[in-house]
């Protein structure tokens, strides 16, 4: 066999069928304001966690939920500060630091089997 120099690479799609999407369906439950966010960015600008660690962002975090990748958000969750400049910046005033405990919060409630 000649060797071409070419491999394959793995597949990229996501399936969102597939992908748990409860965690986002508690947040929008329990925290209204959720609806509003347009991921503008605005809260990862001003996080002193995003300024200070190379991965966290919560816009990331935020796309991860919408995704239903919840595997993603519970590396970096636990790296948030919880200190508010996110919600104080927020133009569609998300309440972003509630959202982000309830993240931490649903995903436990995940990990012991518990309902919602």
């Amino acid at each position: 066999m000649i060797n071409f120099g070419y491999k394959i690479n793995k597949d990229r799609q996501i399936d969102y069928d597939k992908n748990d999407h409860r965690l986002a369906e508690y947040i929008k439950k329990y925290e209204a304001s959720y609806k509003l966010c347009i991921s503008c960015g605005a809260c990862t600008a001003t996080c002193s966690t995003a300024n200070l660690t190379d991965f966290y962002n919560i816009r990331r975090l935020n796309l991860f939920l919408l995704r239903g990748e919840i595997g993603e958000i519970r590396k970096h969750i636990n790296k948030c500060m919880y200190c508010g400049k996110c919600e104080l910046v927020c133009p569609r005033n998300v309440n972003t630091r509630k959202v982000l405990l309830l993240m931490k919060e649903g995903i436990n409630k995940i990990m012991q089997n518990e309902q919602f």
